[in-house]
């Protein structure tokens, strides 16, 4: 099959990827705010938050899951909001607290 996509890709993405290369979302998530922590990581209605800013909300709140809420490693979560600034915060947060995203949204 050809991969007509590959032509939209910026100069330096690869094509493929090593599937090893990481152990879970949440190292590629660790990795990720380390190395772009003054990039923007999302924009919605002209609110900007950067990988730093990711990083401590996302922190923030799995504490908050587990400190406050007594949600301990391994138990589920269900998400339901729009694609907000405030769903990545969440199911990061959740994912960083070794808690389970279930994603309960209708559409």
């Amino acid at each position: 099959m050809e991969k007509i996509w590959l032509k939209n890709y910026q100069a330096g993405v690869p094509a493929e990827i090593d599937v090893n290369a990481y152990k879970s979302v949440a190292e590629v998530f660790e990795k990720s705010v380390a190395k772009f922590a003054d990039r923007p990581a999302f924009a919605n209605m002209d609110k900007i938050i950067t990988y730093r800013e990711l990083d401590k909300l996302t922190r923030d709140f799995g504490a908050y899951l587990q400190n406050k809420l007594g949600l301990k490693k391994g138990d589920r979560v269900a998400v339901m909001m729009p694609n907000l600034l405030q769903y990545p915060i969440a199911v990061f947060g959740i994912l960083r607290a070794g808690l389970t995203v279930v994603n309960v949204n209708p559409l």
